[in-house]
């Protein structure tokens, strides 16, 4: 950012700048997951001085929040590739099967805008064909948001939805 010339290519300028971001967010999380483990170990060692087992849920409880914590952050610094940051286009197409596909694609299209939502990512919707009987025949989606694209990279293929008759 010191270097001569640095502002004058904004565009680069801006994508530094967002990396630089990415990364103090990232230190951010590792300083607050050292945190809740050294908050973690007072409370055992007020426990143990004070030998009250009334601390023991509350520790086990707080481990297992450590753990879903940890496990998403490692999980995030395995998505480390070239475009892995990125946001992704996302596109449902129902197959063969009538209204039953359409009904299919609808409900997938449901559920991954739900995770990408739980997730913290922006949802939009860029194109999207209806059937008139109902159900979708084909939505493409722009899922906005730190790590869409590794996240989403290898959902291709088909979805098939089987159904157990009694």
């Amino acid at each position: 950012m010191n270097q001569e010339g640095f502002w004058n290519d904004a565009e680069n300028a801006g994508m530094v700048l967002k990396r630089i971001k990415a990364m103090k967010d990232k230190l951010e999380r590792i300083e607050g997951l050292k945190k809740e483990y050294e908050d973690i170990e007072v409370l055992i060692e007020l426990g143990m001085e004070a030998q009250d087992e009334s601390v023991i849920p509350e520790v086990e409880n707080s481990f297992k929040v450590l753990r879903e914590r940890l496990e998403s952050f490692r999980i995030e610094t395995l998505l480390n590739g070239q475009y892995d940051r990125n946001n992704a286009i996302f596109t449902i197409h129902s197959g063969a099967g009538g209204l039953e596909a359409q009904d299919w694609a609808e409900m997938l299209l449901r559920m991954y805008t739900r995770w990408a939502e739980r997730k913290g990512y922006t949802v939009s919707t860029l194109d999207m064909l209806k059937d008139y009987e109902g159900g979708i025949k084909s939505v493409t989606l722009l899922i906005e948001g730190e790590n869409a694209y590794g996240y989403l990279k290898s959902e291709k293929g088909v979805h098939r939805l089987v159904r157990i008759s009694p």
